[in-house]
């Protein structure tokens, strides 16, 4: 992962802003998003600068309430849309570039809303420097609709994005990465709204019972739980109470991913690198 000197990334990101009229940052409430919504606030004042979030079933509640609190404490001006991506068969099929569909539907609808202001306003991501070298088909959308990245555009990489918003204290600058909901389902089986909501119950489930960090792939009608591997033996624990709680929700079937939590492991089937999912 690529770091710089703090000050010089400040310097970086001071410098991009001051030459942006004004900004629309497509925020999912990662760290990433979070760090680029506040400095777009931080240099373009709060009439100049906006974050947009899609709510969708395939973000997490939690993750949107998550957003609107980060939100709120940094008097950042916040828009959600119902971007309604999973009405949309080139998503819900769960191809492969699944994340290209959600993406170009997003960008969509920021775009066509900021039209009716009149005013320039570039759309910005939260990519950063070490995107580039992972399976990211949101990149080819945010291309195509011209889409800005400031992280990316300064060089600045996942290690100083971190470090920038511990410093400047925002809360999420350690927050695990949380893909959507959609990436724990095997590309090639259908995207569903009650598939989404079975396992953000089941992910919900398994952070109330001490794992925060985990996965619940939905492989047809069976669970597969990632957890990092030195929590194996803590999960073998309330394994019996998993069952039984998954089993209420809807799960025929669970299994233990013995290798652990991995990002990204359900690209393997694509021959491509992560995309932290």
């Amino acid at each position: 992962m690529a770091i710089i000197d703090l000050h010089e990334a400040a310097q970086r990101l001071d410098r991009w802003f001051a030459e942006c009229p004004s900004a629309a940052v497509a925020f999912s409430g990662g760290v990433d998003s979070s760090l680029v919504a506040y400095w777009a606030r931080r240099c373009l004042g709060r009439g100049r600068s906006s974050a947009w979030t899609a709510d969708s079933p395939s973000l997490k509640r939690i993750d949107l309430e998550s957003a609107q609190a980060f939100c709120v404490d940094h008097d950042i001006a916040h828009r959600l849309l119902k971007t309604r991506e999973i009405e949309d068969p080139d998503y819900a099929l769960n191809p492969g570039d699944r994340c290209f569909h959600c993406k170009k539907t997003l960008y969509r609808r920021i775009h066509a809303e900021l039209a009716e202001s009149g005013n320039e306003v570039w759309v910005c991501s939260g990519a950063n420097l070490d995107d580039r070298g992972d399976y990211r088909p949101g990149l080819l959308a945010a291309a195509e609709a011209s889409v800005r990245h400031p992280l990316l555009e300064c060089s600045i990489g996942k290690e100083t994005v971190r470090a920038l918003a511990r410093h400047h204290g925002l809360k999420v600058w350690d927050k695990p990465a949380s893909p959507c909901l959609s990436s724990r389902i095997p590309y090639g089986q259908a995207v569903t709204k009650e598939k989404l909501a079975r396992i953000e119950a089941a992910e919900n489930w398994m952070k109330e019972h001490g794992f925060p960090i985990c996965r619940v792939r939905h492989d047809k009608e069976t669970a597969r739980v990632e957890v990092p591997a030195d929590r194996l033996k803590a999960l073998e624990k309330v394994w019996p109470l998993l069952i039984a709680a998954f089993g209420v929700l809807g799960f025929a079937a669970v299994e233990l991913d013995e290798e652990g939590f991995v990002s990204g492991k359900l690209n393997r089937a694509l021959g491509k690198a992560g995309a932290g999912v």
